[in-house]
């Protein structure tokens, strides 16, 4: 392939506030449950890359449901004194469009408003779903992926697996509580690396082999944790910052935290 045919594409979509329902729960492990969402709403829904995220709403009770904002050139704009909602950033996992469902996986460790109202979800209950804002396309034609996280990036790590071809070469170093490893779904030639603390992971992807070729790195999670991680790609294994992805997902000590690393 041509460089040009490995760039990163970054696509831009309107951003729409959604009324879904609750449609069905699995328990997938012991801490991650699976939220399928459904409604017309999503007749329109668009999610070109696999991390993506948007924003799930609630009412400040962190269970009802909330008003629903409009757009405005700022971003969501609520009627004078209409109360915030609690807000916070997940990947869609699955999309069908002809179902018109929508799934999210939730992590159900802490207490943080997202685990709580995932824990007594229910079909039929309202939840508010604002974005994607936009999508980073990563083609498929690199000869290997590397993909690095911890629970909060599984959903996003398990769908590009799911999309990856078989003539891809994919490591995955992931770091999640022993009870809750499972299988992971791919037709590519996976080496997968399981660790048991975030804080482990820098260490684990130094000690990677990197396949020869055209290669591409994504990794997100906790900030610093995912911050080590970047620089160990740059500085130890030398890869191109072009040909690497970071985001923090979470930060310890803070809620609702969600940034980019590659600057």
């Amino acid at each position: 392939m041509s460089p040009a045919d490995l760039t990163v594409q970054r696509v831009r979509h309107p951003v729409k506030m959604r009324r879904l329902q609750v449609r069905r729960t699995q328990l997938l492990s012991p801490n991650q449950l699976l939220v399928t969402l459904g409604g017309p709403d999503l007749a329109d829904f668009v999610t070109a890359s696999f991390d993506n995220h948007f924003k799930l709403m609630w009412a400040p009770d962190g269970l009802g449901e909330p008003e629903l904002p409009t757009m405005g050139p700022e971003g969501p704009q609520w009627a004078p004194g209409a109360p915030r909602p609690l807000m916070r950033d997940y990947t869609p996992r699955r999309f069908d469009a002809q179902a018109l469902e929508l799934d999210i996986e939730f992590a159900l460790h802490g207490d943080g408003p997202a685990a709580n109202w995932a824990r007594q979800a229910q079909p039929g209950q309202t939840l508010v779903v604002g974005g994607p804002r936009g999508s980073f396309i990563v083609p498929l034609g690199f000869d290997w992926h590397l993909l690095v996280g911890d629970d909060s990036a599984l959903p996003a790590i398990a769908r590009r697996l799911e999309e990856l071809p078989a003539s891809a070469q994919v490591t995955v170093v992931l770091a999640l509580d022993k009870a809750d490893r499972r299988a992971l779904d791919t037709r590519a030639e996976l080496t997968l690396v399981w660790v048991d603390d975030p804080a482990d992971l820098p260490a684990a992807v130094q000690a990677v082999r990197l396949p020869e070729g055209e290669g591409h790195a994504w990794a997100a999670g906790e900030a610093q944790a995912i911050a080590e991680v970047r620089k160990v790609l740059v500085g130890h294994h030398g890869l191109d910052k072009a040909r690497v992805r970071a985001s923090a997902y979470w930060k310890r000590g803070q809620a609702d935290h969600h940034e980019s690393l590659d600057a």
